[in-house]
C-alpha cells in the first residue's frame, strides 16, 4: 500500500507543506471555502497553483499582499523566492514595500495614472530604483512619505459598545468604539476583522438605521446607537456590471449633465427632454449597441468580448442626439473628457462641478466621465463610491466603514486618501478601517488589534489604545511592526 500511495502521498505533502509555510497552519481541511477572509482564500488559491512544483514555469501574481498582516507577507515572500528558486520566473504587480525591496527586478509605469501614465519610467534592481527620479522611488529613498501625526483626535466623547461577540471564532469578547476618531481593526490575516466589523457590526448598524434584514453574527447587546445617524461601508465591489454604468452615472452628476443639455436652444427647439441624452432609454441612444458604446460577441466557449459598436463608432448616441452641443461639446465628447478637464468645462455651474471634484479630489482625475465601470479596478471603485458620499451632505454622525482600502493603490494614492478619510473625520464622523497597511495604521486616532494568531488561534482583542500605546504595551504582531515606524 505505501508502494502505491507513495506519489499520492508526496503531492498531498507538498500542497498541506505549501499551506504551513504562508501561515495557514491553524485552517481545518474540511473548512469550508466561503468562511475564509480575503487574504486566506488569496494563499490557498496560490497553494493550488504552487503546490505542483512544477520547473520552468512562468507565475504571474496581482497583488498577492491583498488581506495579509506584515508578518505573513514577509512568509509569501520567502515563499514566491523558493518558487524562484526552484527554476520558475514570478511576476508580481504589487505596491508593498517590502515585496518591491525583495525582488529581482522592478519595473515602474507611470509617472502618472490615465493617460498621463503607460511608460515604463524605470527599468533596473532595488539598488538602481534608490538613485532613480519616479514618484516610486521618492517613497523608497523617504523623500516622500507619510508622517506620523504629532497629535491623534480626542473624539466627541461618546462611545459605540458592543457586548459578547460569538461569531465565527471570536472569543465572546467586548469592544468599544470611541466616535469622532479614525479607528483601525488590525490583526494577522484570519483574526476575526471581517467577523466583527463586517458581519456582526455592520449588520446591526444597518438594521437599526435602516431596517435591513441581514442577520448580524452571535452578539448579546449594543449600546451608544443613539450617537449615530447614518452608516456608510465603502468596500471594493465594481459599481456596476455592465458598460453603460461609470462614474457620472454612480455619483449622480450625469442627470445634473442631461438636464444642462435639455436646456440648450437647440433642445427645446426640437422639443428633447433629459431622457434624450440616457443611454439606458430607448430615442437618443445608439440602438445597435442599446448606448454601451459596444456590442457584446459571444464566445461560446470562451470569455464573451466586447468590441466597439460600428453604427456609432463608440459614441453611444445616434447622429441627432450629437447634433445637440453645449460650448460646443455634444454629449459623447462630454463623456470622454477626463474629471480634471471636465471641471474647468463645469466651473460655473455647482451642482455639476461639486460633484466632480470630489472624484478628483479622491485621486481620480485621470479617468474619463464616461469610463465603463468594469474596466475600474477594486481601488478606484472604492474611491468613486468615496466620492458618491464625500459630494452628499454630512450629518456629523456617520459611521463609514472601510474594508482594506489600500488594496491597490500606490503609496501617493494612499497619501491622497488618507487626506480624504481626515477630512471626514474632522468633520465629526468617525471612520473604521480593517488594515494591514502601516502608512495608515500609524496615521489613525485609535488601534483595536485583533489575534493573536489566525482561525481558532485569534477572535481575541490583544492590543487597544492610540498607535504610541500600541507600542508601550508591546503585545502582538502590529505592535512589533509599529514601533519600527516610529523608531524611524
Amino acid at each position: 500500500d505505501l508502494k502505491i500511495s507513495e506519489e499520492i502521498l508526496k503531492e498531498i505533502l507538498i500542497r498541506i507543506q505549501f499551506l504551513i509555510d504562508v501561515g495557514l497552519e491553524y485552517l481545518t481541511l474540511s473548512r469550508s471555502s466561503r468562511s475564509l477572509s480575503g487574504g486566506e482564500a488569496q494563499r490557498v488559491r496560490l497553494a493550488t497553483q504552487v503546490g505542483s512544483q512544477l520547473v520552468g514555469v512562468l507565475y504571474i501574481l496581482d497583488e498577492p499582499s491583498i488581506g495579509l498582516h506584515q508578518k505573513d507577507n514577509i512568509r509569501l515572500i520567502d515563499t514566491l523566492k523558493k518558487l524562484r528558486n526552484s527554476g520558475n520566473s514570478v511576476i508580481v504587480v504589487e505596491h508593498d514595500r517590502e515585496m518591491i525591496m525583495n525582488s529581482d527586478y522592478i519595473i515602474d509605469l507611470g509617472p502618472y495614472a490615465g493617460i498621463k501614465g503607460g511608460n515604463i519610467i524605470f527599468e533596473g534592481t532595488p539598488k538602481e530604483i534608490k538613485k532613480a527620479k519616479t514618484l516610486t522611488a521618492d517613497y523608497l529613498n523617504e523623500i516622500k512619505e507619510i508622517k506620523i501625526p504629532r497629535k491623534i483626535r480626542d473624539g466627541n466623547g461618546e462611545y459605540l459598545k458592543l457586548f459578547g461577540c460569538k461569531g465565527n471564532n471570536l472569543k465572546n469578547i467586548d469592544i468599544e468604539f470611541p466616535l469622532g476618531k479614525m479607528i483601525a481593526v488590525t490583526g494577522v490575516s484570519g483574526s476575526g476583522k471581517s467577523s466583527l466589523i463586517n458581519e456582526t457590526l455592520y449588520p446591526i448598524l444597518n438594521s437599526n438605521i435602516y431596517n435591513s434584514l441581514k442577520t448580524p453574527l452571535e452578539y448579546k447587546k449594543i449600546s451608544g446607537l443613539n450617537n449615530i445617524d447614518k452608516v456608510v461601508e465603502v468596500n471594493q465591489q465594481q459599481i456596476g456590471r455592465t458598460p453603460r454604468s461609470n462614474p457620472v452615472t454612480y455619483t449622480g452628476v450625469y442627470n445634473e449633465i442631461r438636464k444642462l443639455f435639455s436646456d440648450t436652444v437647440e433642445s427645446k427647439i426640437r422639443g428633447y427632454k433629459p431622457g434624450r441624452f440616457s443611454f439606458n432609454v430607448a430615442g437618443g441612444r445608439c440602438e445597435s449597441c442599446k448606448g454601451a458604446g459596444m456590442r457584446l460577441i459571444e464566445m461560446n466557449f470562451l470569455p464573451d468580448v466586447y468590441v466597439e459598436c460600428e453604427t456609432c463608432n463608440g459614441k453611444r448616441f445616434n447622429r441627432e442626439t450629437l447634433e445637440v452641443r453645449y460650448k460646443g461639446k455634444s454629449i459623447s465628447d462630454i463623456l470622454n473628457m477626463s474629471v480634471t478637464k471636465s471641471l474647468e468645462f463645469f466651473s460655473s455651474i455647482p451642482k455639476i462641478y461639486l460633484k466632480l471634484k470630489a472624484i478628483e479630489s479622491v485621486g481620480l482625475g485621470y479617468l474619463t466621465l464616461g469610463q465603463s465601470s468594469t474596466t475600474l479596478s477594486g481601488g478606484e471603485s472604492q474611491r468613486i463610491k468615496l466620492a458618491a458620499e464625500l459630494s452628499k451632505k454630512d450629518t456629523g454622525k456617520t459611521i463609514y466603514i472601510l474594508d482594506e482600502p489600500t488594496t491597490g493603490l500606490h503609496f501617493e494614492d494612499i497619501r491622497i486618501l488618507l487626506k480624504v478619510l481626515n477630512e471626514l473625520v474632522d468633520k465629526g464622523n468617525t471612520i473604521i478601517i480593517i488594515e494591514h497597511n502601516l502608512d495608515v495604521i500609524k496615521q489613525v486616532d485609535h488601534i483595536i488589534d485583533i489575534g493573536p494568531g489566525g482561525g481558532k488561534n485569534g477572535g481575541q482583542i490583544i492590543n487597544y489604545g492610540s498607535p504610541k500605546e500600541i507600542v508601550k504595551n508591546g503585545k502582538g504582531y502590529t505592535s512589533e511592526y509599529l514601533l519600527k515606524e516610529f523608531s524611524k
